[in-house]
C-alpha cells in the first residue's frame, strides 16, 4: 500500500475534489505511485486527509474514467499501465531515467544556444508601457486605472449562460472553427444594442470583433500604416497606441491637450491619421467639446485624412447630454470606430469592436485570420446571449451608479485632502487627472506612497516629450475598496505633508 503526502486546504475558490484530483495527478507526473500496489482506499485516504469518503471515492472514479486509474475488483484503484511506462505522458522523470533522446544528445554537446537578440527583426521590448506593480492586489490602497473590480463581474448570469450552452441538446457550434467570421448574434447586439446609443448606424459587414482596443490598434497600424506614416495624437495620452504606432514605423505628431480637447494646428493638416478619444481623452479624462470636433471633422474631409476614434468607456457615459461619437457625424466614413467592453465589464475578456467602411473590414477580417482566425467562438456568444438576455444592460445600470458614487467619493476626498492640487477630468470621467505645484515630482510621490501602501499612478509615463512635466498624476477609482476611497486619500495627504 502507497502512501500519499500532501494536505488539502479550507478554499472557497477551490473545491476538495479539485484539491485532490491535482494532488493524485502530481503524483502521476513525478513518478511517486508504485505501479504494482494500490492506492490507499477511500477509508483511509479520506481519514487521513480529513474528508469526506465520497470526496474521494468521486475523484477516484473520474480518474478512472479518464484513463489515469484502474478499477480492480475486491483490490483497489491502480495506477494505469500507460502511466506506469518510461516518458509516458504524465512522467517527469530525471535525464537518466527517462529523459527523451534529444535531451541526452544535448546534455553532450557543446553547443551554443542561438544568439536570438541578432535574429531579432524587431525589438517590442523596448516599448514600455504604464507601470503598475503586478501585484497590485495586495496593496490596500490602488487608485489604479482599468481595473474594474472582479466582485461586481455578472458571475451569475455568465454561469447560466455557460450551463445552457453546455447542455446535451444544444448544437456545440462553438467548438467549431469559424476561419474568420464573429458570432453572428454578438454583432447583431453591438449593431442594434450599442452602437446606437453612441448615435452610430453600421451594417454587419461594416463590424468587426476585436480582443480588445489594444488589438484593434494593432490590426490597423499593420494594414495602414509604413515608414513615415503621419500619425497626430494627443499629448499626454495613451501609451499603448504610441507603441503600436511607433512598432510599425509610423511618424508622430504630438498635439498638446487643453479644457476642449485637442489642438489643432497647422502640422495637424499634415497628418495621415488622427487618433483621437473624444469622450474622455486618455489620461487626462477631458471631453472634446463641440466646436473642436467640428474643426477636426472639416480638417479631415479638407486634407483626405482619416481619424482613428478610441470611444474605450462609451458604456460607462450614463449621460444623455454626451455629445454623439464622431463616427456618427457627416463625414463618419473617415472615422475608424473603436469600442470596448474591457473598462465596463472585464479586462480579463480581451473583447472589443471596430467599426469602419465594408472595404476596411474585409481586410482586417483577413489580416486577423493570418493571426488567430476569430476571436474564441465560445467567449463571444457568451457575450452576445449576456446581451440579448438583458442580463448586460441590467448589469450596466448597477455599475454605472457604482462608478458614479466613486466618482463622487473621491473627488470629495481630493477637494478635502488635497486642496493644492487641480483637477483637470471632465465630470464623467472614469480616472481623475491631477496637477500638483511645480516642482512637485509625483514619480518620487508615487514611490513613497507605495510603501504606505498607496498606488498612484504619476503622469511622466504619458508625456512624448523629450522631458516630460512631473508634476501630475492620474488616479483612478474602480480597483479600489469603495470604503477605502476616504482613507486611502487621507494617506495620500499625509505622504504629501511628510514629503515638504
Amino acid at each position: 500500500m502507497t502512501t500519499l503526502c500532501f494536505a488539502l486546504q479550507d478554499s472557497s475558490e477551490r473545491g476538495l475534489q479539485e484539491q485532490l484530483r491535482e494532488g493524485l495527478l502530481e503524483a502521476i507526473r513525478v513518478g511517486s505511485l508504485p505501479t504494482d500496489a494500490p492506492l490507499p482506499s477511500c477509508r483511509k485516504l479520506s481519514r487521513r486527509l480529513g474528508i469526506s469518503r465520497n470526496t474521494v471515492a468521486i475523484v477516484y472514479e473520474k480518474l478512472v474514467d479518464d484513463g489515469f486509474l484502474v478499477s480492480r475488483p475486491r483490490s483497489g484503484y491502480y495506477l494505469h499501465a500507460d502511466y506506469r511506462k518510461e516518458g509516458s505522458p504524465l512522467v517527469d522523470k530525471a535525464v537518466d531515467r527517462a529523459a527523451p533522446a534529444w535531451q541526452n544528445i544535448g546534455a553532450r554537446t557543446t553547443d551554443p544556444a542561438p544568439s536570438w537578440r541578432s535574429r531579432l527583426a524587431r525589438h517590442p521590448s523596448k516599448y514600455q508601457g504604464v507601470l503598475k506593480p503586478s501585484n497590485w492586489t495586495d496593496y490596500p490602497y490602488p487608485f489604479i486605472y482599468g481595473q474594474p473590480g472582479t466582485d461586481d463581474f455578472p458571475i451569475a448570469a455568465w454561469r447560466e449562460i455557460s450551463r445552457r450552452r453546455l447542455e446535451g441538446k444544444r448544437d456545440r457550434d462553438w467548438l467549431r472553427d469559424r476561419i474568420d467570421q464573429d458570432d453572428a448574434l454578438l454583432i447583431e447586439q453591438i449593431r442594434k444594442r450599442l452602437l446606437p446609443r453612441r448615435g452610430i448606424l453600421a451594417q454587419p459587414d461594416e463590424i468587426l470583433v476585436t480582443l480588445g482596443s489594444q488589438n484593434a490598434l494593432f490590426l490597423l497600424a499593420q494594414l495602414l500604416f509604413k515608414a513615415g506614416t503621419r500619425v497626430g495624437l494627443e499629448n499626454p495620452g495613451y501609451r499603448e497606441a504610441v507603441n503600436v504606432f511607433q512598432f510599425f514605423g509610423g511618424s508622430l505628431v504630438p498635439h498638446n491637450v487643453d479644457s476642449q480637447g485637442i489642438e489643432l494646428t497647422r502640422a495637424s493638416t499634415q497628418c495621415d491619421y488622427l487618433y483621437v478619444m473624444p469622450s474622455h481623452q486618455v489620461p487626462t479624462g477631458i471631453t472634446m467639446s463641440r466646436g473642436r470636433r467640428d474643426a477636426l471633422m472639416a480638417q479631415a474631409v479638407a486634407h483626405d485624412q482619416v481619424i482613428i476614434e478610441d470611444d474605450y468607456d462609451a458604456e460607462l457615459h450614463n449621460d444623455h447630454e454626451a455629445l454623439p461619437a464622431l463616427k456618427a457625424s457627416r463625414a463618419g466614413t473617415r472615422v475608424i470606430y473603436l469600442g470596448s467592453f474591457s473598462k465596463v465589464l472585464s479586462p480579463g475578456l480581451r473583447m472589443g469592436y471596430l467599426v469602419a467602411d465594408a472595404e476596411l473590414i474585409e481586410e482586417l477580417r483577413a489580416l486577423r485570420r493570418l493571426m488567430y482566425r476569430h476571436p474564441p467562438a465560445n467567449l463571444q456568444h457568451q457575450m452576445a446571449q449576456l446581451i440579448a438576455q438583458g442580463y448586460y444592460e441590467t448589469y450596466l445600470r448597477s455599475h454605472v451608479e457604482d462608478t458614479d458614487r466613486r466618482r463622487e467619493t473621491l473627488l470629495a476626498a481630493i477637494n478635502t485632502y488635497l486642496p493644492q492640487s487641480r483637477c483637470h477630468s471632465a465630470d464623467r470621467a472614469s480616472a481623475f487627472w491631477l496637477e500638483m505645484p511645480a516642482g512637485t515630482d509625483t514619480q518620487q510621490l508615487a514611490w513613497m506612497a507605495a510603501q504606505r501602501g498607496v498606488l498612484i499612478e504619476p503622469g511622466f509615463q504619458h508625456f512624448q516629450d523629450t522631458a516630460p512635466p512631473r508634476h501630475f498624476f492620474r488616479l483612478g477609482f474602480n480597483a479600489i475598496e469603495r470604503g477605502h476611497i476616504v482613507p486611502g486619500i487621507e494617506r495620500l495627504a499625509s505622504v504629501m505633508h511628510s514629503a515638504d
